[in-house]
């Protein structure tokens, strides 16, 4: 048997071994089952498409109460878009640690609240209680549902070859937005302050939710988007290897296509970490028929979100293929994300500019 991981997700193998034969009673009621690259499941209940997706209450204190509770339940909401379903309810387990107080609970919450009524996601069930052995950042979890018609759903199974791929804000968003928010000193004193605030409002970038539903507002299936994926760990290389993966096709993508947010090469640099596998909650990668790319393009751009047709997805017989600078190579996935080890080696480094 294979060893599980150090940290971050488990990998495909371990997954196909361990979870994916194992998955409860069978039902014909599900649309969109458990599938790497895929974000969300969908059921049918009744005459509608139910989104549903599960992930941890992620609560790092150090990023600051508000902007804490803001990323996490954005990293929910995120995946829950990636359905083209509007999300519309949530479900939250909250484990808190004992060293909580009520006023942060109160700020975390409100702006949890707060950003379920901006998204009109109504909150229905839960549990919240304080644990001994609980810690952060890893408080709970919840699940977040969406609901649509049978026909307004989007999954990777729904793309074709031909269909054009789009990539929103480029890649290390979550990685630039964290070290800028950890080490705004550090960023001060190596760049300057106009760098290092510029770096800081990146983390307000780490969200799909607008990127998704302004894409999908175009139109879906043959009419446009077919398919969505949050680039997270291994970042822009691992959201697009399983994107097209879970399609079961190939890829052919440009490499100086791709956008790249302001101060992202200057922060990996420093670091020492490829900021196309690295983390990058935020980057939302689309696939789309030919003919409707550059409206979503252009739709996203109208709401601020920098996006650029990077490629296109291909016979599975062509493979992944990554064209560099005239030069093609194989698009293969990072695996470990090199963000981990460094972030860890980065506050040991630098606890007194944190």
């Amino acid at each position: 048997m294979s060893q599980l991981p150090e940290i971050g997700k488990i990998s495909p193998e371990i997954f196909n071994e361990l979870i994916f034969p194992r998955l409860g009673a069978k039902s014909d009621k599900v649309i969109v089952g458990p599938q790497h690259g895929v974000d969300v499941g969908i059921v049918e209940i009744g005459n509608q498409a139910v989104s549903f997706t599960c992930d941890p209450v992620f609560i790092v204190p150090e990023y600051g109460w508000e902007r804490a509770a803001w990323f996490a339940i954005h990293i929910i909401a995120s995946d829950s878009v990636t359905s083209g379903l509007k999300p519309a309810y949530l479900a939250i387990d909250l484990n808190l640690p004992m060293e909580m107080t009520k006023e942060q609970l109160t700020t975390m919450w409100d702006v949890m609240h707060k950003e379920c009524v901006k998204m009109g996601v109504n909150v229905i069930t839960g549990h919240t209680a304080r644990y001994e052995n609980c810690h952060y950042p890893m408080v709970g979890g919840a699940t977040i549902v969406g609901v649509g018609g049978l026909n307004e759903y989007v999954t990777p199974r729904l793309a074709k070859a031909g269909d054009k791929i789009i990539i929103t804000k480029g890649p290390a968003i979550e990685a630039t937005g964290i070290f800028a928010t950890m080490f705004p000193k550090l960023f001060e004193r190596e760049f300057g302050k106009e760098f290092s605030e510029k770096a800081q409002k990146i983390f307000y970038m780490m969200s799909v939710v607008e990127d998704g539903m302004t894409a999908v507002s175009v139109g879906i299936r043959d009419n446009g988007v077919t398919a969505m994926h949050d680039a997270t760990e291994c970042g822009v290389w691992g959201g697009l290897y399983e994107l097209a993966q879970a399609a079961g096709l190939g890829a052919r993508i440009e490499h100086e296509k791709i956008v790249v947010e302001e101060c992202v090469r200057e922060v990996c640099g420093y670091f020492g970490i490829d900021p196309y596998a690295s983390i990058s909650e935020g980057t939302l990668i689309i696939s789309c028929r030919e003919h409707r790319a550059q409206a979503v393009v252009d739709t996203l751009a109208k709401r601020g979100i920098k996006a650029s047709i990077v490629g296109e997805l291909t016979k599975p017989e062509k493979g992944m293929v990554l064209v560099k600078e005239g030069k093609e190579r194989k698009l293969e996935h990072p695996i470990v994300d090199p963000f981990w080890k460094a972030f860890y080696g980065a506050l040991e480094k630098y606890k007194s500019l944190a």
